[in-house]
């Protein structure tokens, strides 16, 4: 493509993931690509600039507290039928801000890291108020309709099994490219384990087990129980990081700090060097959500993921046990057996490791970053025309 780019990246801020994605490519876009220019916006916080705080806020709460509704509603609009239909045609956007933002920004390309920005854009093309090239980039390894919009130009997914699922709804070979989800390059680079456990202070020789529930700090309460099992004899070095969780913080830090347990226990809130605390790592306890899996295989770190939430989570843990790559603990008594294995179990977190290895996932976002500049936009926008007869039959 020749001539001035510039990006504008549409992201969401329920949970990390969609502003971890948009920040690699940006990331990518300066390392690689500096004469491109790129503008990242929050879809919630233009559209809804009184409301998103409140939103975030709902949206959590009834993750955390109705998972099963949650994950109910997910499965009945994974496909398209007339529930997900119904979803799709309630306008959850202000057609006046986004034609704002478009004027404003006047990139080259849209680049939606969160499906609800990725339905406005579909809903402008559509209705042909823009003809700007639009760009989907899924964050999880599964597919789902809310993603799936019909003038968007192209989807970039996470791998073959998710483009597979997309060609089932009749999307067109060239508009599907398997890129990886797009993460930062410092999660891509080969560290030293023991220089990075000196650097912070760790044991060098004692498994060590990171326990991380992403941005948020979802990680449960259950976990304290493991530590302090009589059954864990060993001695294991645990890294606690709470994310923006201080009250989880706290908590972990009265009940496991100082000589409380046999283990050596490590408690942090929100910091900037997961990568380096994934790559000094033996395991990762985590919830499943697409980033941070992603960078888990880039670093061939073993993962155990506890407890996925019904929906996306639940997905993304099925493709990476599939791999090899990962073991899945429903609950308490699970996580409390399946850790036990693997730390008494040399070979059975070798052969996790090997299979993370195996699925060849280090990549950074260079890959993202060039199917985005690589679409055709006269193409799209010939393709759009016939889509938009579709859309409005």
């Amino acid at each position: 493509m020749s001539g001035s780019e510039k990006l504008l990246i549409l992201t969401g801020s329920l949970g990390d993931g969609h502003n971890k994605a948009a920040q690699a490519i940006v990331e990518a876009a300066r390392f690689y690509r500096p004469e491109v220019e790129v503008v990242v916006v929050d879809f919630l916080e233009w559209t809804h600039p009184y409301l998103h705080s409140v939103g975030k806020f709902c949206y959590m709460q009834w993750v955390k507290s109705l998972p099963s509704v949650y994950g109910f509603l997910y499965r009945k609009t994974r496909q398209d039928n007339p529930l997900s239909n119904w979803f799709k045609r309630m306008k959850a956007f202000s057609t006046d801000r986004m034609l704002e933002l478009l004027d404003e920004v006047r990139p080259t390309e849209v680049v939606s890291t969160f499906p609800g920005a990725a339905a406005a854009m579909s809903y402008l093309k559509c209705n042909g108020l823009t003809d700007v090239a639009t760009i989907t980039v899924m964050t999880d390894y599964t597919d789902h309709s809310y993603w799936i919009h019909p003038c968007t130009d192209r989807y970039l997914v996470g791998s073959e099994q998710v483009k597979q699922s997309l060609l089932r709804y009749r999307i067109p070979e060239q508009r599907i490219v398997v890129t990886g989800i797009p993460i930062r390059m410092t999660f891509t680079q080969s560290y030293d384990r023991l220089t990075l456990r000196d650097k912070h202070r760790l044991s060098r020789t004692l498994p060590t087990v990171l326990i991380m529930g992403g941005g948020h700090g979802l990680i449960g309460k259950q976990l304290m129980s493991v530590l302090q099992s009589e059954e864990l004899t060993a001695p294991v070095q645990f890294i606690f990081v709470c994310g923006r969780n201080e009250k989880l913080k706290k908590t972990l830090e009265e009940e496991l700090g100082g000589n409380k347990t046999r283990h050596r226990v490590v408690i942090t809130g929100f910091v900037d060097h997961v990568h380096e605390l994934m790559a000094l790592s033996d395991l990762i306890i985590t919830k499943p959500g697409g980033l941070t899996v992603s960078e888990a295989l880039a670093l061939e770190l073993p993962m155990m993921l506890y407890k996925p939430i019904p929906g996306q989570e639940q997905d993304n843990a099925a493709y990476l046990v599939s791999l090899g790559a990962a073991m899945e603990a429903k609950n308490e008594a699970d996580l409390k057996r399946q850790l036990l294995q693997v730390i008494q179990n040399k070979s059975l977190l070798s052969n996790l490791k090997r299979n993370v290895r195996s699925s060849q996932m280090k990549h950074d976002a260079l890959h993202t970053l060039n199917a985005i500049l690589d679409t055709d936009i006269a193409s799209a926008a010939a393709r759009n025309n016939r889509q938009r007869t579709y859309a409005n039959a």
